[in-house]
């Protein structure tokens, strides 16, 4: 439980340890942990066993790890996408994402809950029920990604996969106390089936507890597939290089506002004391943000993301090869979706070419600053059902999603990098996240400041009350 994927890896290359006792190690945990927690769906006990027997290489052969049930498909295992109509879906191949992280000796431990389509910033599906955030049952480990987040949270595995349209990366490591990295636009492929999900908004990685963990994990999976519409600048080194490298004077800015929301006082005090923790590493930090039409863009937003969600469910009718009953898709999905239709193909290019205008005007801000620090989320995680919206107006439900990821998915938008660093955790004992953004293509800043601060702040000692009372049953500490 308490090693990160780096030192299990170790472990197994020295033969210390075998690959079926983290395997085995992991399926005591998951099951000890997962009643409570409803973070995985699909367990894949018999096939992790048999792959640990196997001979195994890579950089994490051996560390038992978990797929999110959305976009990494796992040839012969279902895939639903949190939707009751997907639920007899099997994929009949591995998408380049899943050979990738398999190429990285990583054992597939299972599939975790996501909401349905990956749409809300919480992880409830009427279909698989609620995932619950370790520390607090109560509360959202937030989405799309929370069941990949609670499962690491919680120490069922090291990490595990994630993937970010909106912020689905970054939410979940907030509300969590995890380390998310949303890597650059075409950083890491889609496919084979896909080039790009509603014009490049959706990235895939992991959500991790150190930072080196991310870091090599982005090297494994990395570059782009032939045809790929998008190709990410490549780095001057293996990124995992880059941790514990000094990141020199930075030029951080930060912003605790977000233009019509209210921020969270514990949120705003988060991304004040880290902005303060950077500039006593000897940052030069100013408070200033990018300017650009904050209107035009949440507009041209709603355009691009219903229609991608009205394309999505129009995908799950073509792998299913019928429509879906009404009690198969939640209502919200189904408005989404009726709205996205409503879009004429010019209008969806019309919405990207004033999302274009915005980001020039919002990368201009980045001539002058290596970074931008904001706070992850506008609330610390709310109670399960926050999002939750009268069955005759289900649209309600944007109002409070929109208002608490008001700062993720800019970075979607623009394609950059951006990463949620666990630096607080509020007077309730609660995580609380801090975000940066960096350059496009500029992954290599984010994992050096962050190992800067994984050192100056250390987090990999925090740990939920109930992680802790399980482990106290267990004799191993992996």
């Amino acid at each position: 439980m308490r090693l990160d994927a780096t030192e299990q890896a170790a472990l197994v290359r020295s033969k210390q340890v075998h690959a079926r006792e983290l395997v085995a190690e992991a399926i005591a945990r998951v099951e000890r942990l997962n009643p409570q927690l409803n973070a995985v769906i699909t367990p894949l006990f018999e096939s992790a066993l048999a792959a640990a027997e196997r001979p195994l290489a890579g950089p994490f052969a051996g560390v038992p790890f978990f797929l999110k049930d959305i976009l990494a498909a796992l040839g012969g295992v279902r895939q639903a996408a949190g939707s009751r109509f997907l639920r007899d879906f099997v994929p009949g191949h591995d998408s380049e994402l899943t050979r990738r992280f398999k190429r990285a000796g990583l054992i597939v431990l299972g599939k975790t809950n996501c909401p349905e389509l990956g749409i809300l910033p919480t992880t409830e599906p009427k279909w698989q029920g609620a995932t619950r955030n370790p520390w607090s049952l109560d509360r959202t480990p937030g989405g799309s990604s929370g069941g990949s987040a609670a499962a690491v949270a919680a120490g069922m595995v090291p990490m595990a996969h994630a993937n970010d349209g909106g912020g689905s990366i970054r939410i979940p490591a907030s509300c969590c106390g995890l380390f998310g990295l949303k890597p650059t636009r075409g950083r890491v492929p889609l496919g084979a089936d896909l080039g790009d999900i509603a014009g490049g908004l959706v990235v895939e990685h992991a959500l991790t507890r150190s930072v080196r963990d991310s870091a090599a994990l982005l090297d494994a999976i990395a570059g782009p597939m032939p045809g790929d519409p998008y190709s990410a600048p490549p780095p001057a080194r293996p990124f995992v290089e880059e941790v514990g490298l000094p990141p020199g004077r930075l030029r951080i800015a930060f912003t605790t506002t977000a233009e019509g929301v209210a921020v969270h006082e514990d949120c705003r005090a988060a991304a004040t004391a880290a902005a303060r923790l950077c500039s006593e590493l000897g940052h030069e930090v100013t408070e200033a943000g990018p300017s650009f039409d904050r209107d035009a863009w949440r507009d041209s937003f709603f355009v691009i993301w219903t229609s991608s969600i009205a394309w999505a469910l129009d995908q799950a009718v073509r792998a299913v090869g019928r429509t879906p009953a009404p009690d198969e898709i939640e209502p919200l999905t189904a408005a989404l979706a009726e709205a996205g239709r409503q879009h004429s193909a010019p209008a969806y290019l019309r919405a990207w070419e004033e999302l274009q205008r915005q980001n020039r005007r919002f990368m201009a801000f980045f001539s002058d600053h290596d970074l931008w620090l904001t706070p992850t989320l506008t609330q610390p995680p709310p109670p399960l059902g926050a999002f939750d919206a009268p069955a005759d107006f289900p649209l309600a439900a944007l109002l409070s999603a929109a208002e608490f990821v008001a700062f993720t998915p800019l970075a979607n938008v623009t394609g950059q990098p951006a990463m949620s660093v666990p630096l607080a955790v509020n007077p309730s004992g609660l995580p609380i996240g801090v975000q940066f953004l960096a350059r496009a293509g500029d992954e290599a800043t984010l994992f050096r400041l962050a190992s800067q601060l994984e050192q100056a702040c250390p987090w990999s000692h925090r740990w939920p009350a109930l992680t802790l009372e399980a482990s106290g049953r267990s004799a191993s500490n992996l």
